[in-house]
């Protein structure tokens, strides 16, 4: 007899599989969706490994399949597993990565009554009985979760055990219906030829009614034969008694039509030929096609993996689309990732170029049926090329051949919240490893981690030293070398001294008019948001801050509040200081709506637009404003960390960087990585036209190691120095993290719990004999206090620090985050 290990979708963080018998007739294959019985409910499944033994003695039967196809290549589920070992995840969790969007159905806990309404006034209940049966009687069927929220007093669930034990109510099980599912259009079908249809058509004209009925018949006839109802009530004004009739006489048939939601069905992107590539950009290809040939799915064994460290505006972009073109070219298919939804339009519009019909998009921006819609499409095959953030690693791309991911080094790459907390560079070297593909890890400033594989020959490291720039004139496919911007670093300290308190230094200023009167595009860079980081009573000293997180609030300008920037709770800014009562309120450090307001009275000639979280809410909102931007429509673009990731601007010819020390001196090991990363980042975003440019970064610590590599574009000596740091500290990449974090309403039971974990954790460690391993903590979290809930962190260092970790289950209220990518 064959059994299924299935990983089930139930509430419980399992990090395994259950083991289920298949009932004669039934047959499944591995990453099949099914439904299994699991203690008293039927919850969903998905089939991990079919076996001819059982892992467990006992076992049930799977009750069906939920689809005849499986959900999962082989690879995925393999790959699910790996996720939650490594990450220390529930099984589930990681098999629902590569699920399609709205798989996920929760289980419901129905009450039926056993009992009429006119039976209840007769039992002997108590208050509390007698109102939940009322209830559930009064309503036939009710979802228990629902009655909660309706009868919300103490003994609820106590009441419901009585009834169901007394056989006045029944429990029953079920699970919620789909969030999403294949959207169906009502279409007309014209059923006889076009000919006869106007002739019908004339015949039926006489009347009003039988000319909305011949309008409908020509327009059948003459765009035809198949039509969305709605269309065609728009083109005839035809009623649904009408329609009817031309149904009766066999003229049409109403049928359901499946309309697939895609994302780019509006868009047109005219085919674009290849450039000539440099000397550099063809040897970097020439070694990926090579692997690319000789690259064997499934194979096993080492995959291909390459670090193509370039300067920015050194054309890694056209190395990423001719190996895609090889890919598909031997009949394979490739993922492109992206570190951020506002990076998908252009990366999109590059690729669809280059492959027009075959580019599916896949990220959170989407409405849930368009990503249905869109991973149906890719499971299909119909798609060479897969776009999106960290999630579309995961969507079923049949025939692998290549995963790209640009701009590698960013953070947002690093899964936050929930679980799993996946990296998504780590997986996909994992799924090149599985599937045989090849891996291209490109960015101008390199994870630390990265770089020191590449050069240590984990990765192959390949190099793009020169900036290029397409020629304006001639065949529109050559290019010229261009030099990478000249960067000054301003001294905020001397401006003070010189008297100058504005947020532009003197040569910030000259250069922002300069560029203006030039009708030049200019970005200015802050890596904070809102108009004053927080705001102070200057007589008492005191600062307003969150009720539920231990921060500040920050004042936004366009809101006219103070606002959290961790649970987004917020109030009116004070007119006096609630604790003394005093007037004088000032608004202490700034962000990009201070940036701003400053930019818009220093230059009122000048227009701006802002990009940052606070006005990019709306969908499509990266997108307009980066057209906005593009066209010209702006002269200076104010932004966040957004605008330094990978974006193509040709006409900005000055970059500002507003404060270089924003995110220099935070409590956290990748601190100066950060830094240099941003700061190269958008120094890069200028240059890139035949204009040239230049860049001016202001910091009150112009000798620090990070900034001075930045200032002279040497990645080399930044990374000498962040390495020689890390190797003392045993931080990644000579050494590996684990983060644990417990949260509580309680502070007092936080710390005890942390103390107590702590102890534990070192006491086995002493007993199981594990070198190299450090405990660090607990110790209160960089932000205590979060959403109402005190944290208590422990962080283990060392060359594995899961191996202590592994084989033990943490309660409610733990937060596992392996490999974690910032400590604050």
């Amino acid at each position: 007899m064959p059994f299924a290990e299935v990983a089930v979708n139930s509430t419980a963080p399992h990090r395994r599989t259950f083991t289920y018998s298949l009932p004669s007739g039934l047959a499944v294959a591995v990453g099949q969706a099914v439904y299994v019985p699991f203690g008293n409910r039927t919850l969903q499944g998905v089939v991990l490994e079919v076996t001819d033994e059982p892992a467990y003695p006992e076992t049930r039967d799977i009750i069906a399949a939920m689809d005849s196809r499986p959900l999962l290549l082989p690879h995925h589920a393999i790959l699910a597993r790996w996720i939650s070992d490594y990450y220390l995840a529930p099984l589930f969790d990681c098999v629902a990565l590569m699920l399609p969007p709205g798989f996920r159905r929760k289980p419901l806990t129905l009450l039926r009554p056993l009992v009429s309404a006119e039976d209840v006034p007769s039992l002997e209940l108590t208050p509390r009985q007698r109102e939940v049966l009322e209830w559930v009687v009064g309503h036939r069927q009710v979802e228990l979760d629902e009655l909660r929220k309706e009868l919300k007093r103490r003994g609820l669930s106590a009441a419901v055990e009585e009834l169901v034990r007394r056989g006045l109510v029944e429990r029953a099980y079920e699970l919620a219906r789909p969030k999403v599912k294949p959207k169906m259009v009502p279409h007309v079908r014209l059923l006889v030829e076009p000919a006869e249809a106007r002739e019908r058509g004339e015949e039926l004209g006489a009347s009003a009614r039988g000319q909305r009925l011949a309008a409908a018949l020509t327009a059948l006839a003459e765009e035809g034969p198949l039509m969305p109802l709605a269309q065609l009530r728009a083109r005839s004004g035809i009623t649904s008694a009408g329609l009817a009739g031309l149904v009766d006489k066999g003229l049409v048939a109403l049928e359901q039509i499946e309309v697939e939601r895609d994302p780019l069905a509006a868009r047109s992107y005219p085919p674009r030929e290849s450039p000539v590539l440099t000397a550099a950009q063809q040897t970097a290809y020439e070694e990926i096609a090579q692997a690319l040939e000789g690259s064997a799915p499934g194979g096993g064994g080492s995959p291909g993996v390459f670090l193509l460290h370039g300067v920015t505006g050194s054309g890694k972009t056209e190395v990423y689309l001719q190996a895609l073109e090889k890919t598909v070219a031997l009949g394979k298919r490739g993922i492109v990732l992206v570190p951020e939804i506002s990076l998908t339009p252009q990366t999109v519009r590059r690729f669809a170029e280059r492959f027009p019909g075959r580019v599916a998009v896949m990220h959170s921006g989407l409405s849930p049926g368009e990503q249905f819609d869109q991973w149906r499409g890719i499971r299909d095959g119909r798609y060479a090329v897969v776009i999106g953030p960290r999630s579309a690693i995961f969507p079923p791309q049949p025939d692998l051949g290549l995963i790209i991911m640009d701009e590698e080094h960013e953070w947002t790459y690093k899964q936050q919240d929930p679980a799993p907390r996946y990296h998504a560079r780590l997986v996909a070297e994992r799924l090149a490893e599985l599937t045989g593909a090849i891996l291209v890890l490109g960015s101008a400033t390199p994870d630390l981690e990265s770089y020191y594989r590449a050069i240590s020959g984990s990765y192959r490291l390949l190099e793009l030293r020169e900036r290029v720039q397409p020629l304006a004139l001639g065949d529109g496919r050559s290019c010229v070398v261009r030099p990478l911007p000249a960067v000054e670093v301003v001294d905020l300290s001397e401006e003070l001294k010189a008297g100058n308190r504005s947020i532009f230094s003197r040569s910030l200023a000259r250069a922002l008019a300069e560029a203006l009167a030039a009708e030049e595009q200019v970005i200015l860079f802050l890596n904070r948001r809102g108009a004053a980081s927080f705001v102070q009573c200057r007589d008492c000293g005191y600062v307003p801050t969150c009720s539920r997180c231990a921060v500040s609030l920050t004042y936004h300008a366009s809101e006219g509040r103070l606002i959290c920037h961790h649970c987004h709770r917020g109030r009116l800014l004070p007119d006096r200081c609630p604790q003394c009562g005093s007037p004088r309120i000032r608004f202490m450090g700034i962000g990009t709506e201070k940036v701003e307001q400053e930019a818009a009275c220093a230059f009122p000639q000048a227009r701006l637009l802002r990009w940052d979280r606070d006005v990019t809410r709306q969908r499509g909102a990266h997108e307009r404003i980066l057209a906005r931007f593009l066209a010209k429509e702006a002269d200076i673009l104010i932004g966040t960390q957004m605008i330094a990731k990978g974006l193509d601007m040709p006409s900005v010819t000055l970059v500002g960087v507003i404060s270089a020390d924003v995110s220099l001196n935070l409590p956290d090991y990748r601190s100066g990585e950060r830094t240099f990363q941003l700061l190269e980042q958008v120094a890069g975003r200028a240059g890139r036209g035949p204009l040239g440019g230049r860049v001016i970064i202001q910091t009150y610590t112009p000798h620090h190691w990070a900034i001075e590599a930045a200032a002279r574009h040497d990645y080399a000596a930044f990374y000498e120095h962040e390495a020689l740091l890390r190797r003392r500290l045993g931080y990644p990449p000579f050494g590996r993290l684990a983060r644990l974090i417990f949260a509580h309403t309680n502070p007092l039971y936080a710390q005890e719990q942390a103390l107590r974990l702590a102890k534990t954790l070192r006491g086995e460690k002493d007993v199981r004999g594990i070198p190299h391993l450090d405990i660090l903590g607990p110790a209160p979290s960089f932000v205590p206090k979060m959403r109402g809930r005190h944290r208590w962190q422990i962080l283990l260092r060392g060359d594995d620090p899961g191996e202590l970790l592994r084989e033990r289950s943490f309660p409610q209220g733990w937060t596992v985050d392996v490999d974690p990518v910032s400590l604050l």
